[in-house]
């Protein structure tokens, strides 16, 4: 067990025949004494600023452990956001190629029905003109028939008396 200032000034020596002078002894001892009290306190106050600094470096160190936890976590999540973006911009552009497509294939079948209504409306401008052709020919023989003289000389009603008159 370690001396306190208390023992040493409490410290009593055999006195012996021609042994040492007491009071040069007895200043060494207070001298000792004072020593030994400075040394105490700073060892105290160094015994505290050890249990400061380990408590600090104890804080730092779970910060330190936080802070690489939370990087581990930012990572991670950096790493999902991005998988999942990837995924999403995967999804996005299978639909749009699908969007495409079908449109690509409505806009094929359309032209298909355009077509096909073309060709049906050229045929039947072909009827149209076939029939008209023969409408115009009917009438242009009608009007080249000799019906036409007899028509002009048929008198009717009154116009029959004048001429009877006439006559």
């Amino acid at each position: 067990m370690p001396l306190t200032p208390l023992d040493i000034h409490n410290k009593e020596f055999t006195r012996g025949l021609r042994g040492y002078d007491q009071d040069e002894v007895n200043e060494f001892l207070d001298q000792v004494i004072k020593d030994y009290e400075i040394v105490i306190r700073e060892k105290k106050e160094l015994k505290r600023e050890v249990e400061e600094l380990q408590e600090r470096l104890s804080h730092f160190s779970n910060i330190e452990e936080t802070l690489n936890k939370s990087i581990l976590v930012a990572q991670q999540t950096a790493e999902e956001v991005k998988g999942n973006a990837t995924k999403e911009s995967k999804l996005i552009v299978r639909e749009a190629e699908k969007n495409a497509d079908r449109i690509i294939n409505e806009a094929l079948e359309k032209s298909r029905r355009i077509e096909i209504e073309v060709e049906e409306l050229k045929k039947q401008g072909k009827v149209f003109r076939t029939r008209l052709k023969m409408l115009v020919e009917a009438q242009l023989e009608m009007i080249e028939n000799g019906d036409w003289d007899q028509l002009l000389n048929v008198q009717f009603g009154d116009e029959q008396e004048d001429t009877d008159e006439e006559q």
